[in-house]
């Protein structure tokens, strides 16, 4: 039996990572995506934008709001100089609102200073930026070295090289991160971190994945060993709770009263029509504390977020006259509006649900 030292073992791991960088340049070259809207300048600010954009979110949703958002705020400054309920509109819909309360505020910081950072540590001191984001800046934005980790990548490195173990935990994520580091090439960063990402999205997906037109095929463990599609490893999935809610459709000639979100927390700074938690009390001890009466039963929807599921029951009421004051203040702050006026000042995408 023949026992590999310490130097051997690093050596091998080298050549592992060139191969492996070489192998995915090359098909990257041929097959990767070049012509993304973030891709074809040289700006920072595209790829900022983008790569917030990009998390938990896929490549042709973004497209749509990211050549709108760019011809509205098409510079950092115009970003970060403008007043939130400016931005707001032009994300709703896209999910996730803390990304786009953190890169407007980010942005105002970049605009303050007159110059992007220049330094992983540097982007990483600004709101919403984490290690892997300041790697795509460092690498996409500024042709620098840097290191990404979103779930593409994990799931192209856990596969080629058959990385076990929850892919979630602390453990896990410190080895993995280690290996990134060390297959990502100091020369043409930019274009290998565009190509992992392409890989994964396009070839070696979570469910269905190409493995006949797949460039690291004869190398992958996890091929050899028919392991692709158990990994990378989760956890167990836990069942997720459902909470259940009564949006109040406020009507009063032909508007509607909208409560706009506290900047923090579910939907942070969006209109909002007036939502009750039906936890705590009946709808109808409710409606009757709103001194509100003839309510009526609308359209039912079921929104799902990361965490839970939220069951919400439309009940549309007229309002009077002599409520409107009475309501103005307890659903603080308020604005009367059409619907149309509403979805152009922002509005979560299960308030348009509720009133298509």
């Amino acid at each position: 039996m023949i026992v590999k030292t310490a130097t051997a073992q690093k050596i091998q791991g080298e050549q592992t990572a060139q191969h492996f960088s070489q192998q995915l340049l090359t098909w990257f070259d041929q097959h990767g995506r070049h012509d993304l809207p973030w891709q074809v300048v040289d700006d920072p600010y595209k790829v900022w934008v983008s790569e917030i954009m990009l998390q938990q979110t896929q490549v042709k949703t973004v497209l749509t709001y990211f050549e709108r958002f760019m011809q509205r705020f098409p510079t950092v400054a115009d970003l970060g100089q403008a007043d939130w309920n400016d931005v707001a509109p032009y994300w709703a819909g896209l999910g996730y609102y803390a990304r786009a309360r953190n890169l407007h505020k980010a942005a105002g910081i970049v605009a303050a200073q007159g110059t992007f950072p220049q330094t992983l540590e540097q982007w990483i001191e600004l709101p919403g930026i984490g290690p892997s984001t300041a790697g795509a800046l460092m690498s996409l934005g500024l042709r620098k070295y840097g290191v990404i980790m979103d779930g593409n990548v994990k799931r192209v490195l856990s596969r080629y090289l058959a990385l076990e173990g929850d892919s979630t935990s602390s453990a896990f994520l410190k080895n993995i991160w280690q290996i990134a580091a060390d297959f990502t090439p100091q020369d043409r960063t930019h274009d290998y971190n565009q190509a992992i990402m392409d890989l994964g999205a396009t070839i070696c997906t979570p469910k269905k994945p190409l493995c006949l037109y797949c460039p690291m095929q004869s190398d992958c463990t996890a091929f050899q060993h028919n392991r692709v599609l158990t990994l990378p490893e989760k956890p167990a999935r836990k069942t997720m709770p459902t909470r259940h809610a009564n949006v109040l459709l406020l009507e009063d000639h032909h508007q509607l009263l909208w409560q706009q979100r506290p900047p923090e927390g579910l939907w942070g700074g969006l209109w909002c029509l007036p939502i009750i938690d039906d936890v705590d009390s009946s709808l109808a001890d409710q409606l009757v504390t709103l001194n509100l009466k003839n309510s009526e039963k609308g359209k039912q929807i079921r929104h799902t977020f990361t965490h839970f599921h939220w069951e919400l029951q439309a009940i549309h009421v007229v309002v009077h006259k002599a409520q409107k004051e009475h309501l103005e203040q307890i659903f603080t702050p308020t604005r009367w509006m059409s619907r149309t006026e509403a979805f152009a000042a922002g509005v979560p995408e299960a308030m348009r649900k509720l009133l298509s």
